[in-house]
């Protein structure tokens, strides 16, 4: 073996050790040809399903800043620095995964991708807006879903939103009453759209499912376009069973006040300014 070949294979080594010691891994990344979730039960994710709606999204991000919420491992923070964004944000609630971003990343050699520990509810905090927003895969995980929406217009999307989560339950849509009747007319009875399969309708998952505790609400398909645009975010393509590509929209009723009633906590200290982004 060559001093070349040996130098290769101890870095391997150390690569593979260090890709254990982070271990389980939810995104499969090809790492100098060490892959993190080699065994995925969903097989080469997400790389198989980004494969499906890779071809919608923006080909050249050139000079666009982008933020990646519930980044996990980076697979899409890493993916949108590969079409040239010229920033992009990871920011995710668990450390472990972030500490698996940083090591996918860096051995990638996209060293200038930054990852902050931080919840969706904070986004606030990052005192900036940004061109792209990713939130896929982390709806479902949240007992304030729509305030997570109302919060991400508010604060951090000023264009485009790929927006991804899981769905059960009817595919179908309602044609639903701009202003519902409180009953039938002439009748002291509710009226029957609630009953109807393709009404907007978050599923509550009480306790665990698929073995996760943190899956809290399953929407319908319905209920994931009608909350987008409740949010302010009008829909232009649906690429994928499950993934909407948005834009930033006038917020509905935001004459009468602001929808999102979380309190916005102080621009997190490593942050930038709208104005020193610009």
């Amino acid at each position: 073996m060559s001093p070349v070949q040996a130098a290769r294979k101890t870095v391997e080594a150390d690569l593979q050790t260090r890709i254990t010691e982070l271990a389980p891994w939810f995104h499969n990344i090809d790492l100098m040809g060490i892959h993190t979730a080699p065994d995925h039960f969903l097989g080469d994710y997400p790389a198989f399903k980004f494969a499906r709606f890779a071809h919608a999204l923006p080909q050249n991000l050139t000079g666009k800043t982008v933020l990646d919420i519930g980044c996990n491992a980076g697979f899409y923070s890493i993916e949108m620095k590969r079409r040239g964004a010229a920033q992009v944000v990871g920011i995710d609630s668990d450390a472990r995964y972030l500490a698996q971003a940083r090591l996918a990343a860096d051995t990638l050699g996209f060293t200038d991708i930054r990852f902050e520990q931080l919840s969706v509810y904070d986004v606030a905090r990052l005192g900036q807006r940004f061109d792209f927003v990713i939130f896929m895969g982390v709806l479902y995980h949240l007992r304030h879903p729509l305030l997570a929406l109302d919060l991400i217009r508010e604060h951090v999307a000023s264009d485009w939103l790929l927006f991804q989560t899981m769905q059960r339950g009817s595919e179908a849509v309602a044609a639903v009453p701009d202003d519902h009747p409180f009953h039938i007319e002439g009748t002291t009875e509710p009226p029957p759209i609630f009953d109807d399969p393709g009404y907007p309708r978050l599923h509550f998952v009480e306790r665990a499912y698929a073995g996760d505790w943190t899956n809290w609400w399953i929407p319908n398909h319905a209920a994931t376009e009608a909350m987008l645009r409740a949010a302010g975010f009008s829909i232009e393509n649906r690429p994928e069973a499950e993934v909407y590509l948005c834009r930033a929209a006038p917020v509905p009723y935001a004459g009468w006040g602001a929808a999102a009633v979380y309190p916005a906590a102080a621009p997190h200290p490593n942050s930038e300014t709208e104005e020193q982004a610009e």
